[in-house]
């Protein structure tokens, strides 16, 4: 058996998954805390992966490792490789008007889609540095470089031996990248900073960039939704829709998209295809904040939503309780709307909840359907995919197909399936642990149809902005 690891360094944590090569068998695993926060120096990163590979054993045998990280957060160097300040991560919302300022000089979003393939949020790279240009100019006249959170502790793991590299998938969530050229934009770098960065090698998606102090290949790593792709065995034709601190719903697609509203990030994906990608900030701690106000525990919860009918009787729920970004709505609160005396019960409001958290990656697919090409299957995975009300209420969501995974470590698989490739040079075929299917019935079909009509309403009448 040969192995290799893959590394998920995610927002909350770091996880390891140490897999068989050839079929993808995960035979060990391990991980440890990240700090709280939006803020957070990537020094705790790599504090976090050696606490995580304490362990000797746990490597052992390891013949090829990869790095996938959380998108777009800004890490910043100085002229001797050293930390400036710390990491933004990708859902520090403080750079929203950065990120609208860069729309307007640039000549509007169509220019930004053409550009870029996406359109600027606070989320983005290019907004940070605007961010840090404007508001800390003494650390953005130190900054030389910045990488992105899987670059640079790609570059620890092997001891800075090599220059930082990162990937395509990754460099694409920067928009400072063009993934049809394959090529930095330095002209919006200068936009964002008024002067241009080193920024890291764009490896190909199967090359080995260095190794590893006991003398495993590196592979170049990739995002997280990239890394995912990779573990879940992404076809075309096919979602994943992905619930967990976040939602991400995406798609393969032999050509990036364009898309001017900002619904669909056009991502580049791991392989050397593309992924367009709709991510939303609001997913499971809605849910958990729901059972709270309810005072149950998840369990309940579940059994809750459950009861209540299709629609939850007319209560509905925009969840942007962290603000948003699909659409891009960075001062956003959520709101409960239509309650009456009848309606007002713990079981609608826990359905709603779910339905309004679902829907609002519904929406998301839809876009895409449009602009990525026909759409005929849905694979649910992520941690609050677990829930058994996230599960039974889907199919009245989506109106489509959907397949639900076991619970494993998609991202962190995704990044050993890499290493293997960069191992061996051939991609294998690894199994997904699909854990079931459903085909929606004629109810659910028409049920989704009514909820979509509604929301979208909903979210026009309320956010007149999304409207056009």
């Amino acid at each position: 058996m040969r192995l290799v690891a893959g590394v998920d360094s995610s927002t909350q944590s770091v996880k390891l998954v140490v897999c068989d090569a050839e079929t993808g068998e995960v035979v060990r695993t391990s991980r440890a805390p990240h700090p709280d926060g939006t803020e957070v120096s990537a020094q705790a990163w790599l504090d976090a992966y050696r606490t995580a590979t304490a362990d000797p054993a746990l490597l052992d045998g390891v013949e090829a490792i990869a790095v996938a990280g959380q998108q777009h957060g800004m890490v910043t160097l100085d002229e001797d490789g050293e930390l400036v300040r710390d990491a933004l991560l990708w859902n520090d919302n403080r750079s929203g008007t950065d990120a609208v300022d860069l729309i307007d000089e640039l000549g509007g979003a169509q220019a930004w889609a053409e550009a870029t393939g996406s359109v600027p949020v606070a989320s983005m790279t290019v907004a940070k540095v605007r961010w840090l240009a404007r508001n800390e100019p003494d650390n953005a006249a130190r900054t030389r470089s910045v990488l992105l959170p899987h670059d640079w502790l790609t570059w620890q793991l092997g001891d800075r031996s090599f220059a930082p590299v990162t990937d395509r998938g990754d460099a694409s969530g920067t928009l400072y990248f063009d993934a049809t050229s394959n090529e930095y934009r330095q002209d919006l770098v200068r936009l964002a900073l008024g002067r241009e960065l080193e920024l890291p090698r764009v490896a190909a998606p199967d090359e080995v960039v260095g190794e590893t102090s006991w003398g495993a290949v590196i592979a170049p790593g990739t995002g997280d939704n990239m890394a995912a792709a990779l573990g879940l065995g992404l076809r075309p034709g096919e979602a994943v829709v992905s619930l967990g601190t976040s939602g991400t719903a995406y798609v393969r697609s032999d050509r990036q998209t364009h898309e001017v509203t900002g619904t669909v990030s056009g991502f580049a994906d791991a392989s050397g295809a593309f992924l367009p990608l709709v991510c939303t900030l609001n997913g499971a701690r809605n849910l958990v904040a729901t059972a709270e106000l309810l005072g149950v525990d998840l369990a309940e919860f579940d059994k809750l939503a459950q009861s209540a009918p299709p629609g939850s009787e007319g209560v509905s729920y925009l969840p942007y309780l962290e603000g948003e970004r699909t659409p891009p709505l960075p001062d956003a609160t959520g709101q409960l709307l239509g309650l009456t005396l009848k309606n007002l019960t713990p079981a609608n409001l826990a359905r709603a909840t779910v339905e309004g958290v679902l829907w609002s990656l519904a929406y998301g697919v839809e876009v895409l359907r449009r602009e990525a090409g026909e759409i005929g299957r849905i694979t649910l995975t992520g941690g609050a995919a677990q829930s058994a009300a996230v599960r039974a209420i889907a199919p009245a969501v989506f109106g489509l197909p959907i397949a639900f995974t076991e619970p494993f470590e998609s991202v962190a698989v995704g990044a050993a399936r890499q290493a293997a490739w960069a191992l061996t040079g051939e991609l294998p075929e690894w199994k997904v642990p699909v854990l079931g299917q459903h085909e929606p019935d004629e109810n659910e079909v028409k049920a989704a149809g009514t909820l979509g009509e509604r929301y979208l309403d909903l979210l026009h009448r309320n956010f007149p902005q999304t409207a056009g």
